[in-house]
């Protein structure tokens, strides 16, 4: 089918595992004609959970994209992993549609991941549909679930069709209101849909109170709904039984009629340049303009090699274009361009604004990269996506000997794949550090790479990832005077640090007057203090949230070298630091663990003794509890086995970082005493 960009929707499903995505991308691609038979995921043959990994657990560990061509629409399909240990590529794809349905299990109700996706939708402004699914299942109470969602979510939450027949079938609430539901008047629902979608919008509000619903155009309608979607004044409900093909084509059809298309979303702001003079770009859905198209997804596949799939934001894509990367100084042809179909990659000739596709073998791309045809010198970059922070850590290192190479390009590979996986290299303790989302998050990460690279690793316990900081102001000093019977070296440096507000980062600040300090050398003390900050002050953690202001020094015309400041730098920070109150500070996480009721009072009893603060709980279906808490994250690190243990293997839980806090005075102790820096000799 040939489209343009107003005939393409792009649409991830969403939500928590075990609501039923995998078999709801099925029985759409099914629907729509672009599969001959629905696969399952018992059989391990649906066109999403294609890895191996995923038909072994039944469960969904990445993204896939397919697509389907439904009436008139183009829709992309992403289906994305519900377990918050796989966050990482969920969120990457919300990057790169204009809508989110978040698919609810009607049985379960409101779960831990429904209440995330919702939110991380809402804070990127796109749209969103909640899809109730397994209406059909025995015993379900979707009344109530409407008003649970409704209580959740909002008064915006609205029905925009509604099942009959005992889950048997759907209604349409908007198009074409007609019969019985199982749940009410399908008018009285017609008619609150109507009201919340004409009220955003005066002139069809005006037109609608005068003239009455038949005098509204299908066009009026249409932007008036899309602008509801757009702005979070609408949020509509609709009813499926995936695995029975109930209400599946209905959502095709509002996809088709209803949900914004590229040119109707609000796209990213893209900036060109750097610094101060760094100028924001607003990418318009025009094929003839220059290409300007994000990488969301990274594959590195054994057959084709690196695949990189982007979302084009202008501009058209087409086989043998020249594209640059980011800062527009080494282009790359574009020799076989890929629409995705879960695992197959199948040959087009473009990409028009809107589409995602995909493109192989250019080894200089990597995720979140801006692919453009622009042919200045100026970088065209996008603001960094916000993820949650990887707080599980492994040190890793060869089974066998000689593998120390492979396992480093093994580990880049697994890391250019995944946002939420990060490599660390401790140069001093010459240890790769593997840090993840969750134990199971690095589990599977190194059972990835055995099975697809062959490298098997043995592992250490978990290290924590503690920063350091300082608790007030100081001034540090050094001279670094090194004669060697040649030229020699000479650097002398006098700073100040100063305590930023938690999150701050880092700043450094030259304040020297008079040229005691040529400007030549300013950047080889902030080397030097860098280095400070990545290998810790005290304890061995990196170091945030300092001020580093350098406000004096000498040099010496012949003997000041760049490696003295450096060094200068570095040890007058060092001296700073430990007059300015040092702190180890550990990460706080926000733990949501889910039980049934008669095991609140275990469950409460052991995080009390593990330095945690209950902040409440929230009630679920059958009996199940959310109790809600922060804790330290160095005492739930293996958690897992201890509620399995309290539970009967019936709890689970979920972590996201919250903030970081000093430590207690008794463990920064043993920290400091347990850190022995490695001396350098003057």
């Amino acid at each position: 089918m040939a489209y343009t960009t107003e005939n393409i929707r792009n649409v991830a499903l969403a939500g928590h595992a075990g609501a039923g995505k995998t078999t709801l991308f099925e029985a759409l691609l099914h629907a729509g004609g672009a599969i001959q038979t629905a696969g399952t995921v018992e059989r391990g043959s649906t066109v999403s959970d294609f890895d191996s990994q995923e038909r072994e657990r039944k469960h969904s560990i990445h993204s896939a994209i397919a697509s389907v061509d439904f009436g008139d629409s183009h829709i992309n399909l992403i289906d994305t992993a519900g377990y918050a240990d796989f966050r990482g590529q969920t969120l990457s794809a919300l990057g790169a549609v204009e809508t989110v349905a978040v698919v609810v299990n009607a049985v379960a109700g409101i779960e831990y991941g429904t209440r995330r996706l919702m939110h991380y939708a809402k804070e990127r402004q796109l749209a969103r549909v909640l899809v109730v699914n397994r209406i059909d299942a025995e015993g379900v109470d979707l009344e109530t679930l409407i008003e649970e969602l409704r209580a959740e979510f909002g008064s915006e939450c609205l029905p925009i069709n509604l099942p009959a027949d005992k889950g048997a079938k759907v209604v349409d609430c908007f198009f074409a209101p007609q019969g019985t539901s199982d749940l009410g008047s399908v008018a009285a629902a017609h008619q609150r849909i109507i009201d919340q979608v004409v009220e955003i919008n005066e002139r069809v509000m005006d037109h609608y109170l005068t003239d009455g619903e038949t005098a509204l155009s299908k066009e009026e309608l249409h932007d008036a709904f899309e602008q509801c979607l757009r702005e979070g004044h609408l949020v509509p409900i609709c009813f499926v039984s995936a695995r029975n093909n109930v209400g599946v084509k209905e959502f095709l059809q509002i996809a088709e009629k209803l949900l914004p298309n590229p040119a109707e979303g609000n796209p990213p702001p893209f900036v060109k340049g750097t610094g101060a003079d760094a100028q924001p770009i607003e990418a318009k859905p025009d094929p003839k303009a220059h290409v300007i198209a994000d990488v969301f997804k990274i594959i590195n596949d054994p057959f084709v090699g690196k695949l990189a799939v982007f979302r084009v934001w202008q501009g058209t894509v087409k086989r043998d274009t020249q594209l640059f990367i980011d800062d527009g100084k080494k282009p790359f042809k574009v020799g076989h361009l890929f629409k995705l179909h879960g695992k197959d990659h199948v040959e087009i000739d473009h990409a028009v604004p809107g589409d995602i596709a995909g493109v192989a073998k250019v080894e200089d791309i990597h995720f979140d990269a801006v692919l453009h045809d622009s042919h200045d010198e100026d970088q065209i970059h996008l603001k960094p996506l916000e993820f949650p922070q990887p707080m599980f850590g492994l040190a890793v290192e060869p089974a066998h000997k000689g593998q120390e190479q492979k396992l480093a390009t093994a580990l880049h590979k697994l890391a250019e794949e995944d946002p939420c996986l990060r490599i660390e290299h401790n140069k001093e303790l010459n240890e790769s550090v593997v840090r993840g989302l969750s134990d199971l998050h690095l589990k599977l990460t190194l059972e990835r790479m055995k099975e697809r690279y062959g490298v098997e690793v043995v592992t250490r316990p978990p290290r924590i990832a503690y920063r350091e900081t300082i608790g007030g102001k100081a001034e540090g000093h050094h001279r670094h005077k090194k004669q060697t019977g040649g030229a020699g070296q000479f650097g002398e440096v006098f700073l100040r640090v100063e305590p930023l507000p938690r999150g701050g980062g880092f700043e450094f600040r030259d304040e020297s007057k008079g040229g005691v300090i040529p400007n030549q050398f300013i950047p080889a003390i902030e080397k030097g203090v860098r280095q400070v900050l990545e290998h810790g002050a005290i304890a061995g953690y990196p170091m945030q949230d300092v001020r580093v202001i350098v406000f004096d020094g000498k040099y010496h015309p012949v003997d000041s070298k760049e490696v003295a400041f450096v060094s200068a730098g570095k040890k007058a920070f060092l001296d700073a630091v430990s007059k300015a109150k040092p702190i180890v500070l550990e990460p706080i996480v926000n733990l949501d663990v889910s039980v049934p009721d008669q095991y609140m009072g275990d469950v409460t009893g052991g995080l009390a003794s593990k330095r945690a603060r209950i902040n409440g709980t929230d009630s679920l279906r059958g009996g199940e509890l959310v109790i809600k808490a922060q804790v330290p994250l160095a005492e739930v690190v293996d958690y897992q086995t201890e509620l399995r243990a309290i539970t009967g293997g019936r709890g689970r839980y979920a972590i996201e970082l919250s903030h970081y806090d000093p430590v207690p005075a008794q463990i920064q102790k043993q920290l400091v005493e347990a850190y022995k820096p490695k001396v350098e000799e003057d």
